[in-house]
């Protein structure tokens, strides 16, 4: 009888030439100057397929709808490929994708990234280290330590005394905050379980990922309670007292406290160094034998920190009466970043890398004590070496090119860099701002937020946009005429949708509730968030000439003007 292994055909090729082949896949082990020049020529490849994509329109090619049916029954190929189809086959998936850099696009919070930190994102991937521990990560993990140090000296934090990781977006550092709260509020919960409820309190515009915290952390989102907000979309500080005074007479306790630093709509700005005071001064009224952890989601604002020794009475960068006005403000608002227990920040937004690059600050490092875990939980892990975030990380595995990136930036442009970029962005939304009051069918509607975004309502022609928004604001008597007007700006953002993908368009955002109004209704805002350092007046003028084409078009479909008396 013939063995099965024996009686086979003998392979055009053994493994040990598919093997040969797929090493060229690597970087050789060893310096190899034509490997090298073949990884540059791939890199120029792709940039010169990426070059060719971009045109005057605000995205990569073409943008076509996306057909899913046809990918999900995907498999992997049988055959090796090679790396340049495979370069030109990646390269397409760029196609329709917004090109951050125009500044046709005015969408969220999302930015352009730098070459510096697109680089440092190749060194990292090049190093592939875990920075689980410093034994897989050696020199690497420098990177991370002096790039938190750099933003807890930006913040007022002690570098000397405050510590933290990069995690995994404005998200992870809430979770890490709110988690720290729990073990204040609750020792030992990371043992035991949370065997009693404790309330994390926010305002009522503050990110969702405040849901997310709680539902995932098994503290429950019943125990999320909302502030509302005063029109600067901070946190009430009455409603904040009453309702914190509610809470601990009623004997509950209270994990953490929220203060938004930068609302992702309107840049709403809480009043931190307030709620610190108002924390300390119930602790000692109540006498708890914990204090509630305040933790600052700064993950936009954070960066006017780099205004905090900025000499605005001389003004050495020369920004106009307007903008100096509006940065002094928003500055004297977050300077005290520095009070918080914690505080998150996104370089992705404000930072102008590749997502996701954020970091998890504590001002007092020994507040991650709370969440480690024990050498003998980990036997294989931390027997070399000093820095072993593992220990309390959530995640085991954590890439280096979130900050090698943020590092990379933080070096590159500096105070005066970001200062520039900051101060050019606030300059071109307050000549939106100045170009709305020329209008009478369109108001701002956060009038009191400086940063770079604004918010806007638009109206047919013929109604006054002011007068109306605050009739619908604070009279219930108004509310069908305000759900009239948010069909209205929906309607606004679909054409200039369509007039984006015709090619002449400006790409804003629409947000379902900006705030809600004194009797409880969502009030729907255009939204221009500017990012793209190359954003100019002639884009500003064209955004208008842009709302101006919607608002005829709507009107010369039958729309009609909406009836401005009150609906008794």
């Amino acid at each position: 009888m013939t063995h099965p292994v024996s009686s086979q055909k003998t392979p055009d090729s053994t493994y040990e030439d598919k093997l040969n082949e797929i090493r060229q896949f690597f970087p050789s082990p060893t310096s190899d100057h034509l490997q090298t020049v073949h990884l540059s020529q791939l890199i120029n490849r792709t940039l010169s397929n990426i070059n060719q994509l971009k045109t005057t329109f605000p995205f990569y090619g073409k943008r076509e709808p996306l057909n899913h049916e046809l990918i999900e029954n995907s498999a992997i190929p049988k055959e090796i490929s090679n790396l340049e189809q495979i370069t030109d086959n990646l390269s397409a998936y760029l196609e329709g994708n917004w090109n951050w850099d125009n500044s046709k696009i005015q969408t969220n919070v999302i930015p352009p990234v730098t070459i510096s930190s697109m680089i440092a994102q190749i060194i990292a991937s090049l190093g592939n280290a875990n920075i689980v521990s410093e034994e897989y990560s050696h020199k690497l993990v420098k990177a991370e330590i002096e790039a938190i140090s750099i933003s807890a000296n930006l913040v007022g934090y002690n570098p000397n005394q405050a510590g933290g990781i990069f995690t995994f977006g404005g998200t992870g550092s809430i979770l890490y905050g709110i988690k720290l709260g729990i073990e204040k509020a609750i020792p030992d919960a990371f043992i035991n379980g949370i065997k009693e409820d404790a309330k994390i309190i926010c305002s009522d515009v503050a990110h969702y990922a405040n849901i997310t915290a709680l539902g995932w952390l098994g503290l429950g989102t019943k125990n999320l309670v909302a502030i509302p907000t005063d029109p600067d979309n901070s946190m009430n500080l009455e409603a904040l007292e009453e309702k914190l005074h509610d809470i601990l007479r009623k004997k509950e306790k209270i994990a953490a406290i929220i203060a938004t630093m930068g609302t992702t709509d309107a840049f709403g700005i809480d009043n931190l160094e307030s709620m610190v005071k108002l924390r300390d001064k119930l602790v000692q009224q109540y006498q708890l034998d914990y204090k509630p952890h305040i933790h600052a989601d700064a993950v936009i604002g954070w960066a006017f920190a780099v205004f905090n020794d900025y000499n605005f009475q001389d003004n050495p960068m020369g920004f106009s009466p307007r903008t100096l006005q509006s940065l002094s403000d928003t500055t004297n608002k977050l300077k005290y970043l520095y009070q918080a227990d914690s505080i998150g920040i996104d370089f992705h937004k404000t930072g102008y890398t590749p997502y996701t690059s954020s970091i998890f600050i504590c001002r007092n490092q020994t507040d991650l004590s709370l969440i480690s875990r024990n050498k003998q939980d980990m036997p294989y892990l931390f027997n070399s070496g000093h820095y072993h975030p593992g220990y309390f990380t959530l995640e085991a595995s954590r890439s280096s090119s979130p900050f090698m990136a943020a590092l990379a930036n933080l070096k590159l442009l500096g105070k005066e860099g970001y200062q520039t970029i900051l101060g050019h962005l606030v300059t071109m939304a307050g000549r939106i701002r100045s170009r709305i009051e020329r209008v009478d069918n369109i108001c701002v509607v956060n009038d009191y937020n400086y940063g770079s975004v604004t918010l806007f309502r638009v109206y047919p022609h013929g109604v006054d946009a002011k007068s109306t928004y605050f009739q619908e604001v604070n009279d219930a008597n108004f509310s069908e005429q305000l759900k009239s007007h948010n069909e209205y700006n929906r309607q606004i953002f679909t054409i200039l949708n369509y007039q984006v993908e015709r090619g002449y368009g400006v790409v804003l955002s629409l947000t379902e509730r900006y705030r809600s109004t004194s009797y409880g209704e969502p009030i729907v805002a255009l939204k221009s968030y500017l990012m793209s350092p190359f954003t100019d007046v002639d884009i500003i003028e064209k955004l208008f000439s842009c709302l101006e084409e919607a608002c005829l078009e709507i009107a010369e479909s039958g729309y009609a003007n909406f009836d401005t008396q009150p609906q008794m």
